[in-house]
């Protein structure tokens, strides 16, 4: 397993196994699978046909598998998509630190464009679950913190390191552009409405697709309640023109908050591409890649 963070601990089938055996001994016989792409905070192993397990790679999200355990069989029935609602809590152990969770497997493949038949459907569907995931009326969730990466905060809060990153990668990105994009968004008013409810980290690894429609929606550890944009900006990691245009206008987006949607997209890009290499997650910096040429395509029509 590819290494991603100085701080994360070693993590492979052997450890699992043994974590099973201990813990989880009507387990310990079906087979285990590293799944690919991997988990930026998280190693995901298939356990048989039907379970997964999630571990923290880093003490950073070591809170994360608490979590899931208590929000995501609450939510699961709200929400139009499945989520991987948790089985089994484990503890640490085996020279394993943190606890660590045995899910639900849910089949299908990440919700990349070939797999999805009508992008107009993939935008209605992406548009339910994101209003029904924010109108779910719990009244306490989440608050933004390290252990969810800050999501749902006011874009203010991230100006700092986008634009150290927009200065780290230089001549690799159009710098003249891109910082165009992100003063339009950051000098955008800020979400004054309650917090919202957001999965916080919706693209195209973490939402699952199956016979050319949406499935299922995975890796909660972003997790909070925010502003609303956070979520929005799935707008341009999974959709493109017309299809777009519809996700908008089903959820009602107002201007403001479209404008901070895109400010976290191209924020998330931009602080993807200057953390992590081909060498360390060729998905993620593919991704992030796309995301920016989505948005500075629609910046360049539009000026």
């Amino acid at each position: 397993m590819t290494r991603m963070h100085v701080d994360e601990v070693a993590i492979d089938a052997g450890l699992v196994s043994r974590l099973l055996a201990a813990q989880f001994p009507q387990w310990a016989s079906r087979e285990i699978c590293f799944v690919e792409p991997a988990g930026t905070e998280h190693a995901i192993y298939r356990l048989g046909d039907e379970m997964m397990i999630r571990l923290p790679r880093t003490p950073r999200v070591a809170v994360q598998p608490a979590i899931d355990h208590y929000w995501l069989p609450k939510l699961a029935p709200l929400l139009p998509l499945r989520l991987p609602v948790p089985i089994a809590l484990g503890v640490p152990g085996e020279d394993y630190p943190w606890p660590w969770t045995i899910c639900e497997w849910i089949e299908g493949e990440p919700a990349t464009s070939e797999r999805l038949a009508s992008p107009t459907q993939t935008a209605s569907d992406l548009a339910g679950f994101v209003e029904a995931l924010q109108s779910v009326d719990f009244d306490r969730g989440p608050a933004p913190g390290p252990d969810n990466s800050w999501r749902g905060v006011p874009l203010a809060m991230r100006d700092e390191p986008t634009r150290a990153s927009i200065g780290t990668l230089g001549a690799a990105i159009d710098v003249e552009a891109v910082t165009a994009v992100w003063d339009e968004a950051v000098s955008t008013p800020a979400w004054s409405g309650p917090p919202r409810w957001l999965h916080g980290d919706l693209d195209a690894r973490n939402v699952i697709a199956m016979r050319g429609r949406l499935r299922g929606v995975i890796d909660w550890g972003c997790l909070v309640m925010g502003d609303p944009a956070c979520d929005v900006m799935v707008a341009w990691k999974l959709l493109t023109g017309d299809a777009r245009e519809r996700f908008r206008s089903q959820l009602t987006v107002d201007a403001a908050t479209w404008a901070r949607a895109r400010g976290w997209a191209i924020s998330q890009a931009v602080i993807a591409l200057a953390y992590y290499t081909l060498e360390t997650n060729a998905v993620l910096v593919m991704e992030a890649r796309r995301w920016m040429t989505e948005i500075l395509d629609e910046h360049r029509a539009a000026g």
